[in-house]
């Protein structure tokens, strides 16, 4: 992306570099690394990645619209519908596959809508990944890979003000299944090693009335405030049952609240108009499947990490799916990744790039904060479609910090 950086790079490239990296982040969060790290940041053109942006906050403004917001509400599944949902959500991700555009002058990388979130993601990770990185790329110093200005302590303060609202730490949680088999624990770790939030396991919390109280070492703390890590698919096809319902009217704040997993989502897909968004449409909405079929996509809409997506889908596999869940079911034009990451042996890796955002209360916009990337090489981008392979997996960007590189 920024042919110098890379060659650079490249040619400095050791294995033994790469197990550092990893080794060191282990060490600050003391767990290991769930998910597979790929082995280099993308170097991200700073005219690229201000397209990203300003791209995410229109789409974020056309979702923020009161017409959207009403027609979201058809997102919500009854026993998923928490009470007092706020304004908007308060944690935003938006991912976009890196494509080329054949009909702009020069065939240029252009950023294209592949998923909406607004559920949190790895927001303490992400830091210390982005430092990890650019301490092993020569002249890293000179690279950046936070946005709107922040530096360090302005993000860990703003995640701060989203995260804790005025709280003391004890009395914030962080809400998970399981939580010491999740692939994500390096970053519940590294959440109270920021923040104090101490990661509970959802089915241990007591329920004392209106109120919800956790243990910590024989000792019960009130819970005033949730930072919900609970993926509703995960919930819905375990057999854990939670001491209490998400309908249930709780005395209690919600770091992210709930219903945001579903409103904002790829339920709203269908809905957007914008050059960066690929046609979508609801199964439910589609009478006969279309005659370039091959060029579409076949997604679930609230399953979680690529789960349950179909690349080459068939009249067959719609004709399979019953009329109660085709409302649950979206088609969506193909976009093609661009394989425009030169690695060391030869190949080239596709990149999706998920820019992160935090919309505390009482701020008149979201603020983009950092982005998070997958690398891939197999037909999709998460790690199960890239077994067996290098140079894919979790990263993230980077990007000259004089605004230079092209």
């Amino acid at each position: 992306m920024i042919p110098e950086l890379r060659r650079r790079y490249n040619a400095a490239y050791r294995d033994a570099t790469y197990t550092g990296y990893q080794a060191a982040l282990e060490r600050l969060a003391g767990c290991p690394v769930g998910f597979r790290l790929a082995e280099t940041p993308l170097f991200l053109p700073p005219v690229l990645r201000d397209q990203i942006v300003s791209t995410g906050l229109e789409i974020v403004r056309m979702l923020a619209t009161s017409e959207h917001q009403t027609w979201s509400l058809g997102a919500l599944p009854p026993e998923f519908d928490a009470p007092r949902c706020d304004d908007h959500p308060l944690f935003l991700q938006v991912d976009f596959a890196l494509a080329r555009d054949p009909g702009l002058d020069g065939n240029p990388v252009v950023p294209r809508l592949i998923e909406l979130q607004g559920f949190p993601s790895l927001y303490a990770f992400q830091l210390f990944q982005g430092r990890a990185l650019a301490a092993i790329v020569p002249g890293g110093h000179n690279l950046g890979f936070l946005l709107s200005g922040l530096d360090p302590d302005g993000y860990v303060a703003l995640l701060a003000r989203a995260l804790l609202a005025g709280h003391v730490p004890e009395s914030v949680v962080l809400l998970e299944l399981d939580p010491e088999r999740q692939k994500t624990l390096i970053d519940f770790r590294l959440t109270e090693r920021l923040w104090g939030i101490r990661t509970v396991d959802a089915a241990a919390v007591e329920v004392r009335g209106r109120e919800l109280w956790y243990r910590h070492e024989g000792r019960p703390i009130r819970i005033q405030r949730i930072y919900s890590r609970i993926v509703p698919d995960e919930l819905r096809g375990s057999s854990i049952a939670l001491p209490f319902r998400f309908t249930d009217d709780l005395d209690v704040e919600w770091a992210g609240h709930p219903n945001w997993y579903f409103r904002w989502s790829k339920y709203s897909l269908p809905w957007l108009r914008h050059p960066a968004v690929p046609e979508a449409r609801l199964l439910s909405e589609v009478d006969a499947p279309p005659d370039d079929l091959d060029r579409w996509v076949l997604k679930p809409l609230f399953a979680f990490a690529g789960a349950g997506v179909r690349v080459d889908v068939t009249a067959a596999d719609l004709e399979a799916i019953p009329a109660e869940r085709r409302g649950q079911m979206m088609l969506m034009r193909k976009v093609d990744y661009e394989p425009l990451l030169q690695t060391v042996d030869g190949l080239r890796s596709k990149a999706e790039i998920r820019l992160m955002l935090v919309w505390p209360p009482g701020d008149d916009a979201p603020t983009p904060v950092t982005t998070l990337v997958r690398l891939s090489q197999g037909a999709m981008m998460g790690v199960d479609f890239n077994r067996n392979r290098t140079w894919v997996g979790s990263s993230t960007s980077l990007w000259p910090l004089d605004g230079q590189g092209h």
